[in-house]
């Protein structure tokens, strides 16, 4: 059974910086793709970035050339680096592990971005 436990979010001001760390259980966490997602309240959760077991990563438009996905399979962690942070980043973001068969989510982290 894998388990993902997100941290790293917090309060911060537009225009500063935080990065989310994941860390997965389970010794096969290098052939996994993974992904971080967000969701605020009464809306559907959205992608952020993700990447591949590769290392090829993809990003959401709205966080392109402000946020950095990396992963460090010798640690089973993933990371999102989010830089030049704006208030609609805030909301509750969730590390993702995809496998063929099932999808496994942390229990989430608030970023909250505001002056």
């Amino acid at each position: 059974q894998v388990q993902l436990v997100e941290s790293g979010g917090g309060l911060v001001q537009p225009g500063g910086s935080l990065r989310l760390s994941c860390a997965a259980s389970g010794s096969t966490f290098r052939i996994y793709d993974m992904g971080w997602y967000r969701q605020a309240p009464g809306k559907q959760r959205e992608l952020v970035a993700t990447i591949t077991r590769g290392g090829s990563a993809n990003y959401a438009d709205s966080v392109k050339g402000r946020f950095t996905i990396s992963r460090d399979n010798a640690k089973n962690t993933v990371y999102l680096q989010m830089n030049s942070l704006k208030p609609e980043d805030t909301t509750v973001y969730y590390c993702n592990l995809h496998t063929t068969t099932k999808d496994y989510w942390g229990q989430g982290t608030q970023v909250t971005v505001s002056s």
